[in-house]
């Protein structure tokens, strides 16, 4: 299903009994304490999520899919891995031993009791590739991985709760918006910018910044990139929403944001054509025809007052995390009337006069980088709503597109 662009920094495969990092398992700098066991009866048993990909082989020898069950964070590491096992080793999976245990079959603290915790080997089982197998859990983010056993590699990751990368949904640095004053890269972009976004009938117009949902320069992430059948691609995590549509619902009119990692060949996304009134442009469904995987430097959220932006040609969400756009949108009402409060507040004091100052002095603007505090907010109360399914009926219509 995904192929990920080749890297050619040489890897070194790890050694019988390495774990990286050289710490115990249960300590800060890897995946963190233990919490105990979860059990079906638990109520956080339905943080759990099931893993579905068709990229990798669950052993599952108990027969009722325990091995497919794990926390969302372990989940979205493991397909990273696969992509990076498939592109390694062409024609292998990979294959999962162990991942949550609920018949007490390790030790006591085991983070496989909280779903934090698999067992993984190559499909053909081919135990002389298991060292680089370490190599590439490490290179897809694992918080910790051990070459535990001849017979398999051990990974777990931290809590969700510990984890920042799933908070953050955003673009590359790289990726290009149009501006009233032309194109721009997502670095370079301002609160109070201008930018092209698409509307809820589905019409262009350019929309302001109000704020960055994410902004870091430097901090590394993975990106999803989806490529559609014309050369368009847009680069963005995989907790970002874009609109998409599958192959058996293109007259439907309702257009649904999905998370990025839920994209796949065959799918179509919304494209913007090229045009000298970009205003007038069309925006069309074009399908899907490669996703990759892909390490960069640099996170960029922008927020728009409509909640979309079109990136790279592509039309987007600004929203991640909570898997609905019209519930995020509705969610940043607060924000919205803020921005708009100082709009209305600079503008009615610069026009009586009553005080001598610059813009700059009531902006928006966030003074350092990293996750909004708003935003960080939400992301800590969507981590209880989506654990009881109360996102999936609401939707957003783009009537004309």
């Amino acid at each position: 299903m995904h192929n990920r662009r080749r890297n050619n920094k040489k890897r070194s495969p790890l050694v019988y009994k390495e774990r990286v990092p050289d710490v115990s398992e249960f300590s800060l700098s890897a995946s963190g304490p233990s919490l105990g066991k979860l059990t079906r009866n638990d109520p956080k048993f339905k943080e759990l999520v099931p893993n579905y990909s068709k990229d990798i082989i669950f052993r599952d020898e108990e027969g009722t899919g325990s091995d497919r069950l794990m926390t969302s964070n372990l989940k979205q590491k493991l397909d990273i891995l696969a992509v990076l096992v498939m592109n390694t080793y062409p024609g292998i999976k990979l294959r999962v031993t162990e991942a949550w245990d609920e018949n007490s079959m390790h030790s006591p603290n085991s983070l496989h009791y909280e779903g934090r915790a698999v067992d993984i080997t190559t499909s053909d089982r081919d135990r002389s590739k298991y060292g680089m197998l370490g190599r590439l859990a490490i290179e897809a983010g694992f918080d910790f991985v051990y070459y535990e056993s001849r017979s398999h590699i051990h990974c777990s990751v931290k809590r969700e709760s510990d984890n920042l990368e799933r908070s953050g949904g955003c673009f590359n640095g790289d990726s290009t918006v149009h501006t009233l004053m032309g194109k721009k890269k997502m670095s370079q972009l301002r609160i109070g910018d201008k930018v092209l976004v698409a509307t809820a009938d589905g019409s262009l117009d350019y929309s302001e910044i109000i704020l960055f949902l994410d902004h870091d320069n430097s901090e590394s992430r993975w990106f999803q990139t989806i490529i559609t059948e014309s050369g368009a691609e847009i680069t963005l995590t995989s907790s970002h929403l874009i609109f998409s549509k599958s192959g058996d619902n293109l007259d439907d009119k309702k257009v649904v944001a999905t998370y990025a990692k839920d994209i796949e060949i065959g799918h179509f996304i919304y494209v913007l054509s090229e045009a000298p009134d970009l205003l007038q442009a069309k925006i069309s469904l074009e399908k899907v025809v490669n996703v990759t995987v892909v390490r960069k430097a640099g996170i960029f959220a922008p927020l728009t007052l409509h909640g979309t932006v079109v990136v790279n040609n592509v039309v987007a969400s600004c929203y991640a995390v909570i898997s609905n756009h019209h519930l995020a949108h509705v969610a940043f009402l607060p924000m919205r009337i803020l921005y708009n409060f100082k709009l209305a507040s600079l503008y009615f004091l610069q026009e009586l006069r009553v005080l001598k100052f610059k813009t700059s002095k009531i902006s928006t603007s966030q003074s350092r980088d990293g996750l909004h505090w708003y935003a960080e907010l939400l992301n800590k109360i969507a981590d209880k709503l989506t654990s009881k399914n109360f996102l999936n009926s609401w939707h957003i219509d783009f009537v004309k597109m």
